[in-house]
Parts: structure tokens; sequence; C-alpha cells
């Protein structure tokens, strides 16, 4: 008892040490302003705060033991032989003194050696969990390497699995069983500055469909991007599932299955337990934690952002962050394939929540460039979903989200006869089905475009439209072509082409970065636009030589701190933002606060 008092003593000196150092090194890069975004740096996280010296106690200053088993604090073999001496560690580790970057390099050799992506994702989420900042290291340094094994599409496999793998819980899970305790339930997790949530209730885990309490391994990925990619402290992410059941038969037959053995919770026992989370977490973090939605199902998705944009900090990545990412592709081929994004004609085939999503976002962008009324931008936009092309005379029996593209023409129940009959100029697929874009499909774009852009966005790999060699195949070389999950280059002719990769990891990140560091309370779609002009900003010559038209994601931290300064230059001119005084340098300021892993040196 008396350690632990200790303990809380300590912390709370550190606290204080930590921010008074923090606050006199902050002052240097831009005055007035809180670099972590008026969060105090515990843990010394952030960019700015490298050089300090940080204590790490963690239940008692004597226990070297708990210390490198704290994945906050702990650096295995770099601790130095002062800090050995200091914190109690001697004889628990061998005597040799290792650097960060040879820790690094024995990792990720050890990682190569898997053949097995899945054991790739075991590897790196056992590393996380026992070395927080050489799990970030390798992520960063190897991103283009690392990022298909802790995200799309091995995060897929490992949802699918998620039982059979699972080791010690990670986020939390708050099922029907916690209905009128979710405060409680918050206040059990350690951490209490928390800047960004990702949740979801698994019915709609990318294209596998419903994985129920299993679908925790996305936002745990999608939180890792978070600071890997766009900056923001681990120790301010949290991970949620919200647990309703599963109507998954398979799930619910087996012995590993983690969640509850029910059907799904539907109709005011759903709504109720939702409202009692969006109610809870404002009250136990406040107006400003972003709240992402990730992976509900569309009759959800929908209806959660609407209920809760006009009081909450909310933000749906699949409505929202594949909008974005999709149009800044769209913005940035322009340059390829000519005129302005009023000239173009658009063909959807998938019309839920993304493709609705991509739909809207580029029918505003038109809309915002030409001053036209947005119901005349949308008749550039044509939908076709599982019953054909969603006309006028279908507007009775169609969801209200699909209603704006219900435009004047006779039935088309055939995605090739749409594609003949309409003629875009661009196709996008988000349908979730594998091999849609056929070779008719493809050969009838290719017959009336110069150069047809083909968006194959649908995850996991196998559930993608057309694959790469498909595209630029059928279309002898001359589709721009990108899709959601990850293709290597193509050799067609003699001409190597570099597929696109509209990933939300371009996005998402730098987007919630860029909320985080201006303190906003509310997500509009002026911001929204910002983030995908920052984006298709940092397409480069070099990268339209290759064909490609979103940058590499080796530079993705930099481009992640432009469209962060984007945002907050948009919150502010807003009035959402909440960080006052206004930083004069965006860029520079989110550089400063983004979180660096390098390891601390420890009084």
């Amino acid at each position: 008892m008396i350690s632990v008092l200790v303990g809380r003593l300590r912390r709370r000196e550190r606290k204080s040490e930590v921010k008074m150092a923090s606050t006199a090194s902050k002052d240097a890069i831009e005055p007035g302003c809180v670099a972590d975004g008026g969060v105090e740096d515990v843990y010394g996280e952030d960019t700015a705060t490298e050089d300090q010296l940080v204590t790490p106690w963690t239940v008692s200053v004597a226990s070297g033991y708990s210390l490198l088993r704290d994945p906050h604090f702990n650096k295995g073999l770099a601790f130095t032989e002062k800090e050995r001496d200091a914190h109690y560690l001697r004889g628990l580790l061998p005597p040799v003194v290792s650097t960060q970057e040879l820790q690094e390099r024995k990792i990720m050799e050890n990682i190569r050696q898997y053949q097995v992506p899945l054991q790739k994702y075991m590897a790196m989420m056992d590393l996380e969990e026992r070395n927080e900042r050489l799990f970030y290291k390798l992520l960063i340094d190897n991103v283009e390497e690392l990022l298909p094994v802790v995200y799309t599409p091995t995060v897929g496999e490992a949802c699918q699995k998620y039982g059979t793998i699972f080791r010690r819980p990670q986020g939390l899970y708050i099922s029907l069983k916690e209905k009128g305790r979710i405060l409680e339930v918050l206040k059990n997790w350690p951490e209490r500055s928390i800047q960004v949530i990702v949740v979801t209730d698994g019915e709609r885990i990318l294209g596998l469909g419903d994985l129920g309490c299993q679908g925790m391994g996305i936002p745990v990925g999608k939180l890792a991007l978070y600071t890997a990619l766009g900056g923001v402290r681990p120790s301010a992410c949290l991970p949620i599932t919200i647990d309703v059941g599963t109507n998954n038969e398979k799930l619910l037959k087996d012995e590993f299955y983690i969640g509850l053995r029910q059907k799904r919770a539907t109709g005011q026992e759903y709504d109720e337990l939702l409202d009692e989370f969006m109610s809870a977490v404002k009250q136990n973090y406040g107006e400003k934690v972003l709240i992402q939605y990730e992976d509900f199902a569309n009759h959800n998705a929908f209806k959660l952002l609407s209920k809760y944009s006009k009081s909450h900090l909310v933000f749906n990545d699949d409505i929202q962050g594949t909008a974005v990412v999709v149009l800044a592709g769209v913005v940035a081929a322009l340059k390829l394939i000519g005129g302005t994004l009023a000239e173009h004609t658009f063909l959807f085939l998938g019309a839920g929540e993304a493709g609705t999503g991509i739909a809207e976002l580029i029918a505003l962008e038109i809309s915002k460039q030409t001053k036209a009324p947005l119901e005349e931008t949308r008749k550039k936009i044509w939908l076709v979903d599982s019953k054909g092309l969603i006309v006028r005379s279908r507007i009775d029996s169609v969801q209200d989200f699909k209603k704006p593209w219900a435009h004047e023409h006779e039935p088309v129940k055939d995605l090739s006869d749409a594609v003949k009959a309409i003629k875009p100029t661009i196709l996008i697929g988000t349908s979730g089905v594998g091999r849609t874009f056929t070779k008719e499909v493809i050969e009838a774009m290719a017959s009336f475009n110069e150069k047809p852009l083909i968006m194959a966005l649908s995850n996991p790999t196998s559930q993608s439209e057309c694959t790469a060699e498909e595209a630029y195949t059928w279309s002898k070389g001359r589709a721009i072509f990108a899709s959601g999950s990850p293709f290597d280059p193509v050799e067609h002719n003699g001409k190597v082409f570099v597929p696109g990769q509209a990933n939300n990891a371009y996005i998402f990140p730098g987007l919630g970065f860029g909320l985080v560091i201006s303190g906003a309370i509310r997500v509009r779609n002026e911001i929204l636009l910002a983030a995908s002009e920052a984006l298709a900003g940092q397409v480069t010559a070099e990268h339209y030589e290759k064909g490609m038209i979103y940058p590499p994601f080796s530079i993705i931290r930099k481009i992640s701190a432009h469209i962060a300064a984007s945002v907050a230059a948009k919150a502010y001119e807003l009035g959402l933002a909440t960080r006052l005084p206004r930083p004069e340098n965006l860029v520079k300021y989110a550089e400063s606060c983004m979180y660096s892993p390098i390891y601390r040196s420890y009084r």
C-alpha cells in the first residue's frame, strides 16, 4: 500500500515537472501555444519534448521489474548503465547495452522470416504490448512494408480469427451487460487524457461481414495508424468495441468466440446503448474528444452520423474518410485525364455508405468550384446497386440515403449495360464484391475514354472489383488505376505501372490530428474538402510520371502534417477551434505536436 501511495505522489510530481519543462521548451516553438493540443504530455511523447528528461515511475519507483513490463517506458536492452542503477534494473537484464536502431534491425529480421502475414501481425501486436516506442519506430520507419501487416489486408484475417489468436485485451469492450454502467466502464481505462476514440460494433468489418466482438482488430489497427502516420500520442488513443451480439452463426457456434453469444440487438435496445455510450464519452472526456465510427452497417452508420454530428465531434471513416481520399485521388488524376471535375461523369458500383459518401463529397466539391446548386451537381454522378442503376422510377423502393441519386433514366440492370448507357469517364467500385469489373466493363470504359480512371476500392484484396493487372491489360495500358488494398507494380508492353492505393490511412490520421491540435468541436463538410485538397496537393510531377495519383506512403508523416495544418486552418476559419491563440505556422506546429517514438533518457 505504501509503495502504491509513493507511486501516486511520484506520478503527480512527474506530471508537474514534465508540464513545466514542456511549457518552457514549447514557448520557443510557438509563443503562447501548447504543442500538445492543450493536454499534458505525461509520457514525453511529442516531438517537441524529445530532449527533456522523463521520470519513468509506474507503480513504485523501486520496481525495475515493473518498469520492464510497462510498454510506455520499457526500452529492453537499451537502458543505459546509469538508468540500470537508478531504476533497480541490475541483474534483470543481460549486461549488453543496445541501441534502438539495433533493436529495430533485429525485430525486422525476425518479422521478415515469417511467411504467413498473420504471424507477422501477431509478432507486431506482441511487440506493441511490451515495447510501445519500438513498435512505432518499426511502423514509422518501415511503413510501406508493415502497413499491410497491421492494417488492410491482414487485419481482416486477424478479425476473423481474433478469438483464436486472442492473448490479452486491447481497448475497452462495452457490451449489453454494461448497459446503465458505461460511464463506470470508461473510468476503468487507465488513461484520462483521451483525444481520439475509434469505435465499432463489428457488424460490417471490411468486406467480411458481421464479425461481432472480434471486430476489435479494426479500432486497434486504426489507432496504431493514428499514431504512426498522424502523430497522435498512443496514450491519447482508445479503441472500443460495442458488443450487441452477432448474427454470424459460425461465430455463435465457435467455442473460442469472445463476444456475447446472442443475435444482434436492434431498435430501441441498440439505440439506448449507443446513446448512453455517446453521453458517457462526452461526460468523461469532454467536448473535444474525436469519436470515429468504424465498420458499422449502413442502416446504423448513416443514422449515428446524422444524429450525433450536431452534438459531438464525430467522424465516420467509411462514409467520410473514404470519400475524402477518393476525391483527392480524382482531383489529382485530373492532371492525367484532363478536364475539370465538373466536366466528368461518374459511375459507382455500390451504393452503400462508402459509395454514397464519396458521391456526395464529389458533388459538394463540384458545387464549390462551379457555384452550381448541389441538386444539379449530383446529376453528374450515377450509382448502381444490387438491383441495377438507381433511377427515378425506383425512388419509392430505395433507402433514403440513395434517393438523391435517383436520376431520370430508363432502368438498367447490369453494370456493363450501365457503363455503355451512361458512358462514364470515371468508374468507382465500392460494392464489396470481387471481380465485378469484368473484361467487358473495362474494355467498354477504354472504348470511349483515352485514359479511363478505374478505382476498385473494396477491401480486402480478394474483394477488389478487379486487379491492377486486369485494369492495365484490358485497357491496353491506358487506364489510370487505384485500389483500396495494395497491388504490386504491373509491367505491360515494356512499361511499369505503379497502382495507386486509395487507402483511408492517407486521410484519417492527419484529419484527426488536425482536429486534435486545433481543439475542434465539430466536423463540417468544409473541413473534409480541405483535407482532400491538401492530400491532392502532395502529388508531385515525379509521381505523375509513374501514373500515380497518390503520393507514396514513405512520406506519410509529411503528408499528414500538411493535412492536419489544412484541417486546423479551416477549423479556425469556421470558428470551430478552441486552442487559442492560433499558431502562426500550422505546419511547423503540427510537426512539433507529433508523437516521436525515439527512446527518452530517464532521470
